[in-house]
């Protein structure tokens, strides 16, 4: 290995743990407000804290996947530039508060969320819905079709699993939308996990299935939450399809100017976050992978993991913080 690939590898190495930073402080912003009721403040106050600590890191980048819209500047929007100018330019996706909703509410499974890849390598996607499947690591390929029925997935699933279809847990948002979907499942038998929001960390759990109990992910939620979940999966070998819901002309014209020509496209997990890929996430309230912020009277502690692709590493940090005054 030359010099220029050790200097690369290490910044690499050093970006991996400075995006913990990056999701402590936003977690930390947003559980201060947590059960308060205010979705917008505590989105807001979790999107400076953001944009603050991404502005120190040593890399060139562009928020692919953001808040907002070019105009909504209070907001990390699409195409703003971050960090110090002076390192790697890279693509970004984030949601500095996933779950806006359970965060007012004070339940499970908010997170603050961030990946980061090469420069192109994140799929620059609209804010429409998409349509995903997604199951964790240790499955051949083929195991889930997206064009299949919802029990056709389930049983097969079950079959690489070795176990019976009843033993099978399946990931959905409760909508009125997933009202057939949902029946669908459970006429197969299988159990369902139904989630209020956040459709991210449902598709995360199922990269661990023992700990959280969600073997499969099925429904539409937002696009770029899908690129976000994608991140996360292409660290830990997880399998995901999906397909954006361009059902109108004027959502066809917006993916087109995003540079996306085939409305009915399938990503795979690597469509939508190619090379290698950076994620880290810290739990804003109380979740099946991550433990909340807790507030002490002299300590704040976070609980984070951060993911790298080329390395299939999977991190996980439980932080005491002694000083206060960094948040």
């Amino acid at each position: 290995m030359n010099v220029a690939q050790n200097i690369v590898a290490g910044l690499d190495r050093i970006l991996t743990m400075e995006l913990a930073r990056v999701t402590e402080r936003a977690a930390v912003a947003a559980a201060r407000l947590r059960g308060r009721g205010d979705e917008k403040a505590a989105d807001q106050v979790a999107v400076d804290a953001m944009r603050q600590e991404l502005n120190r890191l040593a890399i060139k980048g562009t928020v692919v996947i953001g808040e907002g819209e070019r105009d909504e500047a209070p907001m990390l929007y699409i195409g703003e530039e971050v960090g110090t100018g002076k390192g790697p330019a890279v693509d970004i996706a984030l949601d500095p508060l996933e779950g806006t909703t359970i965060c007012a509410k004070n339940l499970p499974n908010a997170l603050a969320v961030i990946a980061i890849a090469e420069k192109g390598s994140l799929l620059f996607a609209p804010d429409v819905y998409m349509d995903k499947i997604a199951i964790g690591p240790g499955y051949a390929e083929g195991v889930i079709d997206i064009d299949a029925p919802a029990a056709e997935n389930i049983a097969s699933l079950a079959r690489a699993k070795g176990v019976a279809v009843s033993e099978i847990t399946t990931c959905i948002l409760d909508r009125p939308r997933h009202a057939r979907l949902i029946e669908a499942v459970r006429a197969t038998g299988a159990a369902i996990r139904l989630i209020g929001d956040g459709d991210v960390a449902g598709i995360i759990h199922t990269t661990d299935p023992e700990e959280t109990g969600i073997d499969i992910y099925l429904g539409t939620g937002g696009a770029p939450e899908g690129v976000l979940a994608a991140a996360a999966l292409r660290c830990t070998g997880g399998q995901m399809q999906g397909r954006l819901l361009l059902d109108t002309p004027e959502k066809i014209a917006r993916a087109a100017k995003m540079g996306i020509s085939d409305p009915k496209r399938i990503y795979h997990a690597e469509d939508m976050a190619r090379g290698d890929v950076l994620f880290a996430a810290t739990g804003v309230t109380d979740g099946n992978m991550l433990a909340g912020v807790k507030f002490g009277r002299t300590t704040i502690t976070t609980h984070t993991i951060v993911l790298r692709s080329s390395s299939r590493t999977v991190r996980e940090i439980k932080a005491r913080h002694q000083d206060l005054d960094k948040f």
